[in-house]
């Protein structure tokens, strides 16, 4: 008994050395990508601005969702698709922690609590999801997406944005859960079908591979977010030319007065 225990501490200080050790290098790549190649994560390079304060507040949705997703997941996982979410689990952790300002001791501990030793152990020893700090990790989620629906509703303030994407977003994740209850499926399914209807592709799950799954959703949010790009580029651009030429011919006519 008093071995097992023993064996037990072990692995949790293992796997702390390991995620702190995946954390600075997560965020040591993150910043050398930014500095060696700044204008690819500068995304005033890709979006106009009124786009970028949309995009912005999407973010923060997004995120809510995924840290949702992440809860979902942990308490009623699907065998075959838990090394994906593992590696999903970590990702996320990975990114919250790199994001935490560790000069606070709250902070400190938060980064502690949010280790997914329950994926850790499943990557890499293939232990199964189980044991008290499982329990711990999933609700540290929770907080965080209270922790980013106040930056959604700070930045909306700050910014004198509207909250309609609110409506989008509740619309959208509403919808997700009642096509998973509805229709038996798993999150990542539901999430594929309603990207599919919201954004006119149809209702079924395109990809049978969970990579591909993902891949599709990526597509076609990307698909969807860059022709609304396009559009507002567009209409910029037309409205450019327009009041160009309106101001051409006020030049003109205000010359012709000084003239005469």
């Amino acid at each position: 008994m008093y071995s097992d225990n023993l064996l037990l501490l072990f692995l949790v200080i293992l796997e702390v050395i390991i995620f702190l050790i995946l954390m600075v290098v997560f965020k040591w790549v993150y910043n050398k990508l930014k500095k060696n190649t700044p204008r690819i994560f500068n995304i005033h390079e890709y979006f106009p601005e009124d786009e970028i304060h949309t995009l912005i507040q999407v973010f923060y949705l997004i995120m809510m969702g995924l840290f949702f997703v992440n809860i979902l997941y942990g308490l009623i996982f699907v065998e075959k698709e838990l090394v994906y979410f593992c590696i999903f689990d970590i990702l996320l952790s990975l990114y919250l922690a790199s994001e935490l300002d560790k000069n606070t001791l709250k902070n400190k501990i938060l980064v502690l609590l949010i280790i997914p030793f329950g994926s850790l152990s499943y990557l890499i020893f293939g232990n199964p999801l189980s044991g008290v700090l499982d329990f711990i990790h999933l609700p540290v989620f929770a907080y965080f997406i209270k922790v980013y629906y106040d930056k959604f509703r700070e930045y909306t303030s700050a910014n004198g944005l509207g909250i309609a994407i609110l409506l989008l977003f509740v619309i959208i994740f509403f919808s997700f859960l009642f096509t998973q209850f509805t229709e038996s499926v798993n999150p990542l399914d539901s999430l594929v079908m309603v990207s599919n209807a919201f954004t006119s592709n149809g209702y079924a799950v395109l990809g049978h591979s969970i990579p591909g799954k993902i891949n599709s959703v990526v597509l076609v949010w990307s698909g969807y977010i860059l022709s609304g790009v396009g559009t507002a580029t567009l209409t910029a651009g037309i409205l450019i030319r327009h009041f160009n030429s309106r101001f051409e011919e006020l030049e003109e006519l205000i010359k012709k007065n000084n003239e005469e």
